[in-house]
């Protein structure tokens, strides 16, 4: 079977593209990419201001529906969680780290940071974040590709900057300036360090092609922090922060919502026994733990949070 992938064309979405045109080589397959620059690749407004929704995946998702490629390959972290007719997310392979890292050449927590430090991201989750543990920091917007990124932190324009790990890992660029920061200090973008596998709903023969790279239990996982976000109409780039894992037999799901300036913060976790078998899950326990979670933020005045 023939496949086109639709991919950005940063270094780090053709490493994701490569990664699964390798996987799907391996079962058989011939395997072609087909490049596409998205809104997000070309606008230099920070990307709060910058329209939001589907900035990096509303290109590639036009390309799929008009058949000019088969597969969507996706950051999950950037794909919106309103439906778009015609498609499907069928598969969610094997996460890397989920966390955020701290990168500098000086420091290696946030609690080691100078009063007044100037920080880079580009992420309003991420600034909002840092401002409720660290109020006294200078965030400043960041923007471009991981090596962008990093070259501005060389050149000292920042003290540090905070990037997903799973970026860094990806790119080989994890290195001893990069320090993993906890889930209590740092909650991750819903879908974080997973890949999103999108399709045409009707074209069967490209879902059963992707079957055997979807993890069940990551696609398990995700589901719930997505629908977290969606039940919240909050959008990829709102100060909002969830996380789903399974330990033992329990699917566990963290979720917060913050103020832009972090100033306030409500929290949530829940948890429900889940069963997780080799197809893409069918259990409703995601979506029924992700309402309830939304619910516990929503009492707190998370819906008033987002609506600032």
């Amino acid at each position: 079977m023939h496949i086109r992938i639709g991919t950005r064309q940063s270094a780090l979405a053709l490493w994701q593209a490569n990664h699964i045109a390798q996987e799907l080589r391996k079962t058989g397959h011939e395997v072609e990419l087909v490049k596409i620059t998205t809104t997000g690749d070309t606008t230099t407004t920070p990307l709060g201001q910058g329209g939001g929704v589907g900035l990096f995946t509303k290109e590639i998702q036009n390309a799929l529906r008009d058949g000019r490629c088969d597969i969507a390959v996706h950051s999950l972290k950037d794909l919106p969680t309103q439906t778009v007719e015609g498609l499907t997310l069928c598969a969610v392979p094997t996460r890397e780290d989920p966390r955020d890292c701290l990168v500098s050449d000086r420091y290696r927590s946030l609690e080691d940071l100078p009063l007044g430090a100037p920080v880079g991201t580009g992420s309003p989750r991420r600034k909002a974040q840092l401002m409720h543990l660290r109020p006294d920091l200078e965030i400043r917007d960041i923007r471009g590709n991981v090596d962008t990124r990093l070259s501005k932190l060389s050149k000292g324009d920042f003290v540090a900057i905070v990037l997903a790990c799973a970026g860094l890992s990806r790119l080989g660029l994890a290195e001893p300036m990069s320090t993993p920061l906890g889930l209590d200090a740092m909650l991750p973008a819903v879908g974080q360090g997973a890949l999103g596998l999108e399709t045409r709903s009707e074209d069967t023969q490209t879902q059963e092609a992707l079957a055997p790279l979807n993890n069940p239990l990551d696609h398990t996982c995700v589901r719930a922090e997505r629908e977290v976000l969606r039940l919240l109409k909050a959008g990829c780039l709102a100060p909002v922060a969830s996380h789903a894992t399974v330990v033992g037999d329990m699917l566990v799901l963290r979720a917060k919502v913050f103020s832009a300036d972090g100033a306030i913060a409500v929290a949530a976790t829940v948890r429900h026994p889940i069963q997780i078998d080799q197809r893409t899950p069918s259990d409703p326990t995601p979506e029924a733990l992700a309402r309830y979670a939304t619910e516990k933020l929503v009492s707190q005045g998370a819906d008033r949070l987002i609506a600032r």
